[in-house]
Formats: structure tokens, sequence, C-alpha cells
């Protein structure tokens, strides 16, 4: 990447358009925002202290957690620069998410959340819903500092709903607030509320959302991004005048997870085979259901890039940093929220950051080390000379 050159004029590095993507995970937001520290401060170091990730991105898409860094990152403060330095993401999760994610240690806790999964979420979201406007205010989308993609669910409409702001000039009723938009993306089946909200464009068209975590329609969130450009592509829109057709070696994409455990031994058919609903929404302090389909989304995107890119010979445009094995238990949570728990995120994001990087294997679809042993460290550094 190149010092930027031009606010709000995609692609930034002329034929070539920038992505980052920000998975959802609940508090392990901690590992891609260890990450994304590292990599301002590179760029910091090129450009000087002043400059931050949304001048250097086309487009940025994150999902519930992802969705809300997203937000962080592009926000606009009273000058017009981002509301939050990637540092201060962590410490924000660090500081908020214990209140966020209250944690019960009465003896009978165990019980209490089988109970309450009867009747409602595990957390009412009070909390959440207060920091998150008090933070974004009275933001909207169409004010980000770059273009982002925010997926969400729309329990009503059955079908995704991303708020885009390559899309608010044609659709202003999409334009919210992106406090509402964050809750949304956030809503995590089982853990937190469905939001519901309603939008006004400047005809007085209203829009009803009844949305539910983005992580149903796309947990990684990258194809999202990527289909955002490809049609402002196809309608020809000025922003892309140098690019006639989607040209997937035209990307650069940095696609970050928040890192899952083992996949081996966590369920089996045997025992699976004898559950009911219940055990599927809660099993041995974990929901299989929603590890599942999580998974499975995010798993399906990563290796249908892999294909894309590798085929086009530009596999080293593509970047996916991920942490797939992360211990059962409260390291793979995503609402464990206790402050050694937290602390062990940041240092799971910190030796990511050392480990090599790591591809599918479009054979057999395992991940596995690149064969140049370079680093996810590395491999950032070479995306910012």
């Amino acid at each position: 990447m190149q010092t930027p050159k031009s606010y709000l004029h995609p692609p930034t590095y002329g034929n070539l358009i920038t992505v980052l993507s920000i998975d959802g995970g609940g508090i392990r937001g901690i590992i891609p925002g260890t990450i994304l520290k590292f990599l301002e401060s590179e760029l910091q170091k090129l450009d000087g202290g002043h400059v931050r990730l949304a001048d250097y991105f086309d487009v940025i898409a994150g999902t519930s957690t992802g969705g809300l860094v997203t937000a962080m990152l592009t926000a606009p403060d009273e000058n017009n620069r981002p509301l939050f330095a990637a540092k201060d993401i962590n410490n924000f999760y660090l500081e908020h998410c214990p209140k966020i994610f209250p944690q019960d240690r009465s003896y009978f806790c165990g019980l209490k959340k089988m109970m309450r999964s009867f009747y409602g979420p595990k957390y009412d979201g009070a909390y959440l819903h207060r920091i998150i406007r008090e933070k974004l205010g009275n933001l909207r989308l169409h004010q980000t500092l770059t273009n982002v993609a925010i997926p969400a669910f729309d329990i009503k409409e059955l079908q995704p709903t991303i708020f885009s702001t390559y899309e608010v000039k044609h659709s202003p009723v999409m334009n919210a607030l992106l406090s509402d938009i964050c809750i949304s993306t956030s809503a995590a089946p089982t853990y937190l509320p469905t939001y519901h909200f309603q939008n006004k464009d400047h005809s007085g068209k209203i829009r009803d959302f009844n949305l539910t975590d983005g992580g149903v329609a796309a947990n990684n969130p990258t194809l999202v991004a990527i289909g955002e450009v490809t049609k402002q592509i196809m309608k020809g829109s000025t922003d892309f005048s140098t690019i006639s057709q989607m040209d997937y070696s035209k990307l650069l994409v940095i696609s970050l997870g928040t890192g899952s455990a083992k996949c081996e031994g966590k369920y089996n058919a045997k025992d699976a085979a004898k559950w009911g609903a219940i055990k599927w929404i809660s099993h041995d302090g974990s929901i299989p259901i929603i590890d599942v389909y999580t998974q499975a989304s995010a798993d399906m995107v990563d290796i249908h890039l892999n294909i894309i890119f590798q085929t086009l010979d530009s596999k080293k445009n593509y970047l996916r940093i991920q942490d797939d094995n992360l211990t059962n238990g409260p390291l793979s949570s995503v609402d464990i929220a206790t402050k050694q728990n937290l602390q062990n995120l940041v240092k799971v994001g910190d030796k990511l950051l050392k480990k090599p990087v790591s591809r599918v294997n479009i054979q057999n679809g395992i991940i596995e080390p690149t064969s140049d042993n370079e680093t996810n460290e590395q491999a950032l550094v070479r995306y910012v000379p």
C-alpha cells in the first residue's frame, strides 16, 4: 500500500481495490483487534502517526463483533478523523465486555443459565446498547470515513440485510444510525435479543427492520465486501471508472477471523444423534447449532476465495488470518468475559501474528502453512510497503 491519495474516491490505489474484512465472534473480537493494532502501527511508521486504517481501505466489512470494530475504525470524530484508533479497540473490549457479558459465579449458575435459555436470551443487551449509543451518538452510515458493509439478518423478511455505504445513495432509507446497525449485527441468537428499529428517508418513507446477528448470513463477510464492490463495477460507478469488469487479481484482501476451537473432537455424530432441540442449544457450555452454522459459513467463504485467487495465480492478493486451534472452553467462547480470559485472547492475537501464513489446500480442504514459511506479521508488512 502507499500513502492514501484522496478521501473516499476508490479505488484508492489506482487499479487496486483494497478490502478489509472482520469476522464475528463476540469477545474474540480482541484477536483481530490485536492484529489491527499492529497493522495500523506499521502504516504509521511509514506515513506518520496521524494515519488510520480507514485511510487505506476502499471498503471495510464486519459482522457482529466485527461490525462494531468496523464502525469504530470508520466513524468520524468532530475533526472528521476516525473516532477510534486501532489501538483503542482492545481497550474498549477489556473495559466493557465484562459488563456486556456479566459472569454469574453463583453455585447454581449452570442451572440458571439453562433455565434462562428457555425463556429468553442469555443477556439482556442493555449495557451493550447503551455503550454503543453513547460512543456512536447520532452518526449515520453515510458519514463513515471509507465505505463499509455490515450484514445483519431480517427475521421477518427471512433474508440478509446489508448496510452498505455504496447503496445509501440509491436507497436512502438504509442510511441508519451506526448504533442501530451495530446493535443489529451483534444480536446473536440465544445470547442477545433481536433488535427492531425504524428508519425514515428524506421523503418520509419508513422502513421497519427486525434484525438478528449478521453471522446468521455471513459470519465471514469478505464475500459481502467483494459483492458490494462488484455491484458498483457492474453499475458503471464513476468510483471504478478505471475498472471495466470485476477482476479478482485487482483485489488486495485482508480477512481476519476471530479464532475457533479445535475442530476435531468437539462434537461427534454418535452423541449428536441423540440430541433434541435443548441439546443443540446447550451442550457442555456450548451452543452447537451456532458453532456449526458460524463455522460452516466462514469456512465456505475462505474455501471459495482460496479457489478463486489460486486459480487466477493471485493467491498472495488474499490474506486470511485465523487461529482454528483455540482450546475448548473459555478461550473459544464468545461470552466468558473474565479479566483473565480477555487477557488470554490478547495473547492469542499476539501469537497469531508470529504464526506462519496458512491457506486452504483446495484439494483436501485442510488449512496448511504456506511453503514460503512467511509469518502473518511478515505478510501484513508486505501488504504495506
